[in-house]
C-alpha cells in the first residue's frame, strides 16, 4: 500500500471511531483513556503538515473530551466533580491534576468489596501505563501545534500520577510502584508493579522535561525523575508479549531523540534494546503470528507492529548519524538484530487489514483500540514523529522525525 493509501486508510477508520464515540455526531461520548491517547497522536499525524486542518481540530476536541469526562467522576458515582477536588474553575485550568479515570465499564471497587481478579479487568480506576500514554499524546499536542499547555498538563499529570503510584515499603529499600489506583488515587486497587511501568515512566518524565519551555509553566520533574531512575536501575525488560514488545521498541526510539537532544537515557538504551532483542526472538520462535485467527489479539499485535515502526526509524536515525554511539558497539549489535524482524510489519499489517478479519468476533470484542491502533500502524508519525524542535516550535515547520 502507498504512503498516500496508507494515510488514507487511517484516516477512515480514525473518523469511524471519532463517530462511533460520539466525538463527532450525536453519539454519546464514550472515552478510554489508552484508545484516545493513541487517537489524539493519530489525528495530529494525519492532520499535520499537508493534512487536513480539520483532523487536527478534531485531536484538540478529543482532548478536550477526554478531560471532561474521564478527568470528572462517573455519571453513576455519588461524588460529582472533577477527581482531583479542584473547584469548576481550576479544574478547568488544571484537569489533569488528579490523574485521568480509566473508562472502563463497571464503578470502581469499593473499598469493603473483594477483590475479583476477572471483574477487577471491567472496573474502573487509574492505571499508571494508561496515563504515560496520555502524558505522551498530550507532549505530542505540544510537538504538532507549537502550544505549550499540553506539556504543561502532561507534566501536572506526571507529578500526580507519580506521587499516588509510588511508594517507599515500609521496611525500606527502593521505592516500587502500585498497578492500578482507585479514581480518587487515593488507594490501590491492585497492589502489585507493572513490568514497565517504571520504564515507560521514566522515559516519559525525560521527554516530558525535553519538551517543556520555562519551568514556570509546569513542574520541574526533577525529583520524579530522580525516583524513577532509582526504581528502574537494573530491571530486567525481557518480555515476549508482544504489545510489551513493541512497547520496549518504541522507548528505544524515544531514547535515542532524548540522547540526541542531550536530555539524558544513555544508561537505559542498551538495556532496553538487548531486551526487546531477547523477546522478539523468543515470541517469534512460538510462531504465534500464524495461529488461527480465533486465538489472536489484534492490538497486541498491533502494538508490536508499531515498535517495529519505531526501530526502523531508529535503525535510519543511527546509520545516518552513529556518532553518539562510538563508545556502544552493543546498540549497533542490538539493532542489527531487531532489524531482521521488520518484515513482520507487513505481516501484521496485511493480516488485521484484511475485512473478512476485522469481523471476527474477536476483533469487534476490542473494536475500539483495535482500529484506533491498525490506524496507528498504518500511519504512525503522530505517535512517533519525536522531532528534535526547541520547545514552543511545532513540528509542521521541521521534517519529521
Amino acid at each position: 500500500m502507498s504512503e498516500p493509501g496508507r494515510d488514507e486508510a487511517a484516516t477512515r477508520l480514525m473518523l469511524d471511531f471519532a463517530a462511533r464515540t460520539g466525538l463527532t455526531g450525536d453519539q454519546p461520548a464514550r472515552r478510554y483513556l489508552w484508545t484516545d491517547a493513541f487517537a489524539v497522536c493519530n489525528l495530529l499525524g494525519l492532520g499535520g503538515g499537508g493534512g487536513s486542518a480539520s483532523l487536527r481540530g478534531l485531536a484538540v476536541r478529543l482532548v478536550e473530551q477526554v478531560h471532561h469526562v474521564l478527568g470528572r467522576h462517573r455519571p453513576d458515582d455519588p461524588r460529582t466533580g472533577w477527581i482531583s477536588g479542584l473547584s469548576e474553575e481550576a479544574g478547568e485550568a488544571h484537569p489533569t491534576r488528579g490523574g485521568l479515570r480509566i473508562g472502563k465499564p463497571l464503578p470502581e471497587r469499593g473499598p469493603d468489596e473483594p477483590f475479583d481478579p476477572e471483574l477487577e479487568w471491567e472496573r474502573d480506576g487509574q492505571y499508571y501505563h494508561y496515563l504515560t500514554k496520555w502524558m505522551h499524546a498530550l507532549d505530542q499536542w505540544s510537538r504538532f501545534t507549537g502550544d505549550p499547555s499540553g506539556n504543561r498538563q502532561a507534566r501536572e499529570l506526571a507529578v500526580a500520577a507519580h506521587a499516588a503510584f509510588t511508594y517507599a515499603p515500609r521496611a525500606g529499600g527502593t521505592r516500587r510502584m502500585y498497578w492500578k489506583m482507585s479514581i480518587d488515587l487515593r488507594r490501590p486497587l491492585v497492589p502489585s508493579m507493572g513490568h514497565h511501568d517504571p520504564l515507560d515512566g521514566l522515559v516519559t518524565y525525560l521527554q516530558l522535561r525535553a519538551g517543556g519551555g520555562d519551568p514556570g509553566d509546569g513542574p520541574a520533574l526533577a525529583r520524579e525523575v530522580a525516583e524513577m531512575a532509582a526504581i528502574a536501575d537494573r530491571r530486567d525488560w525481557v518480555t515476549d508479549d508482544p504489545l510489551g514488545l513493541g512497547g520496549l521498541m518504541t522507548d528505544a526510539w524515544r531514547l535515542d531523540r532524548l540522547i540526541r537532544r542531550g536530555a539524558g537515557g544513555e544508561a537505559l538504551l542498551v538495556p532496553v534494546l538487548a531486551a526487546a532483542s531477547r523477546g522478539a526472538a523468543a515470541y517469534l520462535r512460538q510462531r504465534q503470528l500464524e495461529r488461527p485467527l480465533h486465538d489472536r489479539l489484534a492490538f497486541r499485535e498491533l502494538g508490536l507492529a508499531i515498535g517495529l515502526h519505531a526501530v526502523a526509524r531508529l535503525d535510519a536515525a543511527v546509520r545516518e548519524d552513529p556518532r553518539p554511539y562510538e563508545a556502544m558497539p552493543a546498540v549497533r549489535r542490538h539493532l542489527e538484530q531487531l532489524a531482521e524482524h521488520l518484515p513482520q510489519r507487513g505481516v501484521i499489517e496485511a493480516f488485521w487489514s484484511r475485512p473478512e478479519h476485522r469481523r471476527a468476533d474477536n476483533w469487534l470484542a476490542h473494536h475500539d483500540i483495535n482500529e484506533v491502533m491498525l490506524a496507528t500502524t498504518l500511519a504512525p508519525t503522530g505517535y512517533l514523529s519525536l522531532s528534535l524542535v526547541e520547545p514552543g516550535e511545532s513540528v509542521d515547520s521541521h521534517a519529521a522525525a
